[in-house]
């Protein structure tokens, strides 16, 4: 029975046994997921972790397929930016089992048969899809879409997965302003998704608890391994749960520009992945394609085929 006093997410992945929690973006996304897949794994759930890579692959296993590498602490790749290796080293260094499914940069449909083949062969029950911002929830006629490419080709690949359970999940609320999101119009769709019945709520991650003390040390890690490509959205989200406020500096990445690092970007905005996917103004056309060039040329149709956009407006507080 739902209560205030429980969370809702939890309680849609109370009954799986075997949960794949991936990041929707690419590069460092994975790590948005980081906490719940912890949380999951202390609650006694199988978790297995995936990645839609912008990393070069040729150098790992495909055991489950040829646009699924197995990335472990030894994967050979480059030695300055490998989100997967750098997470499956820090899961080693925990006592975790270090691997990161890596998801080749594709098209819509091979897309959606890798996550097929993972929820097929892992026997996972539920997919969480993490994303690290909040560019997920843009429907398709907003001012500003943020980087939907990767997102939108993940999202198309869930909501086709077959899995039983798939959620979506957003953390970094305002980060994407630096993409030309208007977190306003975040809320819009948010509330949207509330009348539909598929928006599950949102949540904090505490530093004090086990789950976002440990992402906090993940993020550490990551940076110090990838210190010329540290990742700014995770930056930003553990200033925010170790509650640094304004603007926090972590890395030269960010000069130039003013951060506001505060405490909503510590919160995770839930969602039922099918409700987010079905208002997605051109799914199909990201479903359809074969390859990332394809991703990206449907993405560019879609905004020429738009006759008005929702235009951009700040928040009223």
């Amino acid at each position: 029975m739902e209560s205030v006093l429980r969370n809702p997410l939890a309680e849609r992945l109370e009954g799986a046994r075997t949960v794949l929690v991936a990041g929707a973006g690419g590069g460092f996304d994975v790590y948005a997921g980081l906490p719940i897949a912890l949380a999951l794994a202390r609650a006694g759930k199988r978790v297995h972790l995936a990645n839609l890579s912008f990393s070069a692959l040729d150098g790992a296993p495909h055991p489950l397929g040829p646009d699924i590498a197995e990335v472990g602490p030894d994967t050979p790749g480059h030695p300055g930016y490998f989100p997967e290796r750098t997470l499956a080293r820090w899961l080693e260094g925990r006592g975790l089992p270090p691997v990161v499914h890596a998801l080749h940069r594709t098209g819509g449909r091979p897309l959606r048969d890798a996550y097929r083949t993972l929820v097929e062969r892992l026997g996972a029950d539920a997919v969480v899809l993490a994303d690290g911002g909040t560019d997920l929830l843009m429907r398709g006629d907003e001012a500003g879409l943020g980087t939907p490419e990767e997102d939108m080709a993940s999202l198309a690949a869930v909501h086709g997965c077959g899995a039983g359970i798939k959620l979506a999940v957003c953390l970094g609320f305002g980060i994407d302003a630096y993409h030309g999101v208007s977190h306003a119009l975040f809320l819009e769709n948010t509330a949207a998704l509330q009348r539909d019945g598929g928006y599950l709520g949102a949540f904090s991650v505490s530093p004090s608890s086990p789950e976002g003390a440990a992402y906090l040390d993940a993020v550490e890690h990551a940076q110090a391994a990838t210190p010329d490509r540290p990742s700014i959205v995770n930056g930003c989200i553990a200033a925010a749960v170790r509650g640094d406020f304004g603007d926090v500096r972590f890395t030269e990445r960010t000069s130039g520009g003013e951060l506001f690092v505060n405490p909503l970007m510590s919160v995770y905005f839930a969602f039922e992945a099918d409700a987010v996917a079905r208002r997605c103004l051109y799914l199909d056309r990201i479903a359809a394609t074969e390859s990332f060039r394809e991703v990206q040329a449907a993405v560019q149709a879609h905004l020429f085929s738009l006759e008005a956009h929702r235009p951009a407006r700040p928040l009223p507080h």
